[in-house]
This record gives C-alpha cells, structure tokens and sequence, in this order.
C-alpha cells in the first residue's frame, strides 16, 4: 500500500517523516496475508488502525478512555468504519488471551511508565505477549531515552519530559526478550528538535542524509520493532 504524505499525517500525527520510516519497515516485512484480527493500544486519534483498516484488517481501535469519541471521526473520514471497534482498554491489562494476529502501538511506553516505574512499562510487554495468537505479531514505534541533548531539552522545554520514563535500547531488549525473535530499528536525531511541523520534516531530512548514518543507536529517539510471539 502507497501513503501519501496527507495519509502519512494522518496515521503518524507527529514527525511524520522520522516516524513513518516504521510504516515503511512494517509494510515490506510482515506477511500481511497471515494477519486478520488486529488490535491498536493507546489509540487516542486512532492513525494505527487507519492504516490497518486501509490494508483491509479487522481491528479493536483503544485507548484507556473515551476512544470512540476521539479515534471514529478520522475513520469516518476515510470510509473504513465498518472494519474498526472501539474499545476501553488498559495496556497494562488486557482483556484477551491468545487473540490478536498483530498488535500495534506507538509511544505509549514512556507515559505509562511515569515517575521511573519501569515495571509496569514490563508488564505491557506481557500482557502484549498474552494476547498474541501463536507467532502473532507486534509492531511499535516509541520514545527513545536519546542523547544527553534530548533529555535536557525534553526537561526544560516539554511539560511531561520529567515525568515520563523514556526508554533504551537496552531496555527493549529485555521487554522483548520472551518473544521467539524481534529486531529493533532506530531513527531521527535531530527532527525532535523542531518547533513544527515544517522544521521537524526538513531536520529528518537532514538525519536521513548525515546523522541517522552517523550517530549512536542510543542516541537517536526513535525506535521502531516487529516482534513475533
């Protein structure tokens, strides 16, 4: 499937061109023909089960509260209603065994883990875990803690970035560990950085010609995954 930029938008909402490189990764590397029964946690506007009702899947749009009242306006906008419910559900408990061919999120994992609970940021990874079918399939895109530069401007200048626990690599790691195989990709330097929308796209392009080849895996702030249970 070919996204536009005006759809791209739509799905990813924020830094489109860092965080879509996930959309891109994602497409070209799942067997999509093997997947039916899809779930979206953290949903808010619902761009992630946009796109999977644009690839024709079946999906539970969620969010911990409110979530048909904030994600069913976009969908209706692209006629694909009839392929989404909405649901009230908890990340860190949801209500599903052996369920779900694909789940998909991103960044919820810093919010969640507020005030340095790295546990309860664990415990979604189980719960993920619990209720993906036999070599179901997850696919997210998140925060990365990032340079010393990232956390400091997330300090001074983002009012949630003393409050969110940003993760690492290192740490996704060991979320991801009970999973049979996973690959963890990373992106975006100094596209987060930008003060709009304009300036976040023209910085990313700026990463995809010189730092995203140069810099750290640890230092950039994006990290986008396919793990399969």
């Amino acid at each position: 499937m070919i996204l536009n930029q005006k759809l791209q938008s739509d799905i990813i909402q924020w830094d489109v061109k860092t965080w879509s490189k996930s959309l891109d990764y994602w497409e070209n590397n799942i067997d999509w023909n093997a997947i039916h029964n899809c779930l979206e946690l953290g949903g808010r506007e619902g761009g992630l089960s946009l796109w999977l009702a644009l690839k024709g899947k079946t999906v539970i749009c969620s969010d911990l509260k409110d979530t048909k009242i904030t994600a069913e306006k976009l969908h209706i906008l692209h006629n694909v209603s009839p392929l989404i419910s909405y649901q009230d559900i908890d990340a860190t408990n949801i209500p599903y065994e052996n369920f779900f061919d694909l789940i998909v999120f991103k960044s919820i994992i810093g919010g969640i883990g507020r005030n340095n609970n790295i546990e309860i940021q664990k415990k979604v990874f189980d719960e993920i875990y619990k209720a993906l079918k036999p070599n179901g399939k997850l696919l997210f895109v998140e925060n990365l803690i990032a340079s010393p530069f990232h956390q400091y401007a997330r300090k001074k200048f983002v009012d949630w970035g003393s409050s969110w626990r940003y993760i690492s690599v290192e740490e996704l790691n060991i979320f991801l560990e009970q999973f049979s195989s996973y690959k963890i990709k990373t992106t975006g330097f100094l596209s987060a950085f930008g003060r709009n929308e304009r300036q976040r796209h023209f910085l990313a392009t700026i990463d995809n010609l010189f730092f995203n080849k140069l810099t750290f895996d640890k230092w950039k702030y994006v990290s986008y995954v396919i793990a399969q249970k």
